[in-house]
């Protein structure tokens, strides 16, 4: 590291070296190295920019704008930019709005680009977009942020889930090392990773795992809220953790109306209905959480209807190492027993099975069956919560896509789907069945935006869109870097709710191939 250098300089100069770095190790050690010299001050925005975010992951505002303005010229005379400049910069461009908006944003980043050298402003760029092109990932940020600052891994991953933000644990590490990381809990306003389920095919299998007795919920068709309230601020977010409050204020009014014992932190569902009381469309439901104008019209066409199924703050205490048993009780003392999912106990595969055949006859997806003992774990999936569905599903990246022929032409419409193999993603197939003409033209428009090449004919994109595909089967395949094959996939749904880091993985698809053979023979 060149000590001597500004603190953009030195960012874009530490860009290069991992670019070039081509072992783990090595960046890792990189990335260590940079964080412990920094101002505990810059470390937050340093860990926000190394990972292509011009704001740290929990803070909702956004840029509005995709590239940097070309500047020919040598940088203007002044002071050398330093992280702080950018950083405030930015918070510059985010908050401008109204009638030239536009305008204003172009300038502030033209005069942004006019301070900085053509490395730092290669640096910019890439932070503008999003992408940094260092092949590191969050996981290698958060080991070097343990490695910087002399924290057990452990307490570092356990801060994060607990904080939701590496910016977050990475300013706490700075400042007070292992210990602040030890002590890190979950703070109302501050969003957590929601726990997951994992697939289950049997009844019996689920009461095996969970010791003979199950906590049976709808697994509804709606879309995943976590919902937070600590007096008369309220925050509402989705899955992915996008702040959706400004969409949602018959929710907040809801949260300040009819909830109690704030600080709180509730885990749920919100679904459309249509006025027999059936779900609507998840795609219909997507029009919601996308709207920030005429929201109250929509509030009027679509009102919403709230089912919560867990409790992870009430009265300002964190109960997420409480067993689900105790969550209940506390979420049904902040609702007063209102707008909680349908749930039943069970002990036997029958009333199981009853259940479930109640859950699809009223137009939902399956249930959800969570162990009572279970703690809750951000982020975390496995046999302490199980979902069972019919339809065979799965979440896929779309991560190319061939250009349309005939009526399709027009169109970038042959999407190639990914599962997700640990920092990376392996192709299992390509689809073009399952969109109407309309999100053919919308997801043409979105994927442009996310072009990284083009050679004609196939568009690599980069990793963003989350789709929900329907299959027959799955095959092996010698085609796919995967060894699998989607025979006959669907896409769905658009699940706008979900990150590419929330996809099925390639462990999971793998278990999914297997578990065919129960009911079908195996070639040898």
């Amino acid at each position: 590291m060149i000590f001597g250098m500004t603190e953009l300089a030195r960012l874009a100069d530490l860009c290069q070296r991992l670019r070039t770095s081509p072992g783990r190790l090595g960046k890792l050690a990189l990335l260590a190295d940079y964080l412990r010299a920094l101002p505990p001050d810059t470390v937050a925005t340093a860990v926000a920019f190394l990972t292509g975010r011009p704001f740290p992951q929990s803070d909702p505002r956004v840029l509005g704008v995709r590239w940097l303005p070309s500047v020919d010229e040598a940088p203007a005379a002044g002071s050398p930019l330093t992280l702080a400049d950018v950083a405030a910069a930015f918070a510059d461009i985010a908050k401008a709005s109204g009638a030239g908006a536009r305008r204003t944003r172009d300038e502030l980043l033209r005069a942004l680009a006019s301070r900085a050298s053509a490395e730092e402003r290669e640096t910019i760029q890439r932070i503008v977009v999003g992408e940094m092109r260092t092949g590191v990932s969050d996981g290698l940020v958060l080991e070097a942020i343990a490695r910087a600052f002399a924290a057990p891994l452990e307490s570092t991953r356990r801060a994060a889930l607990r904080l939701g933000d590496l910016s977050a644990v990475a300013a706490l590490a700075a400042r007070g090392g292992a210990a602040a990381l030890t002590a890190a809990s979950v703070r109302a306003g501050v969003p957590l990773l929601p726990m997951l389920a994992q697939i289950a095919e049997d009844f019996d299998e689920v009461l095996e795992a969970h010791g003979g007795a199950s906590a049976l919920e709808y697994k509804y068709d709606g879309a995943r809220i976590q919902l937070h309230r600590d007096g008369d601020r309220v925050g509402i977010w989705t899955r992915r953790l996008s702040d959706v409050t400004r969409s949602l204020p018959d929710v907040v009014e809801t949260a300040r109306r009819e909830l109690a014992a704030a600080p709180f932190i509730l885990d749920g569902e919100v679904l459309a209905l249509d006025g027999a009381g059936r779900p609507l469309p998840f795609q219909e439901l997507m029009r919601r959480f996308r709207r920030v104008h005429e929201v109250e019209r929509l509030v009027r066409e679509m009102p919403l209807t709230l089912c919560f199924f867990d409790c992870l703050m009430a009265d300002g205490r964190s109960l997420i190492d409480e067993p689900y048993a105790r969550r209940w009780e506390a979420l049904t003392a902040v609702t007063g027993g209102r707008h909680l999912a349908e749930r039943a106990l069970v002990t036997s595969a029958e009333a199981a099975r009853e259940f479930q055949a109640r859950a699809l006859a009223a137009g939902h997806e399956g249930v959800v069956a969570k162990d009572l003992r279970s703690t809750y774990d951000p982020g975390g999936r496995g046999k302490r919560w199980f979902k069972l569905k019919v339809a065979e599903t799965v979440d896929c990246v779309i991560v190319a896509v061939d250009r349309g022929s005939g009526r399709r032409s027009k169109w970038l419409s042959n999407y190639h789907l990914a599962v997700r193999d640990g920092d990376d993603f392996a192709d299992v197939g390509k689809t073009f069945k399952g969109f109407t003409d309309r999100q053919f033209v919308e997801m043409t428009e979105r994927l442009w935006a996310l072009a990284t090449s083009d050679d004609g004919y196939t568009v690599r994109v980069r990793p963003d869109v989350v789709v929900e595909v329907a299959y027959n089967e799955i095959q092996k395949s010698p085609t796919y870097r995967s060894g699998m094959a989607l025979r006959f996939a669907r896409i769905t749904r658009i699940r706008d709710d979900k990150a590419p880091g929330q996809a099925t993985t390639l462990e999971e698809l793998r278990l999914l191939y297997e578990r065919q053979f129960a009911t079908k023979g195996r070639s040898v």
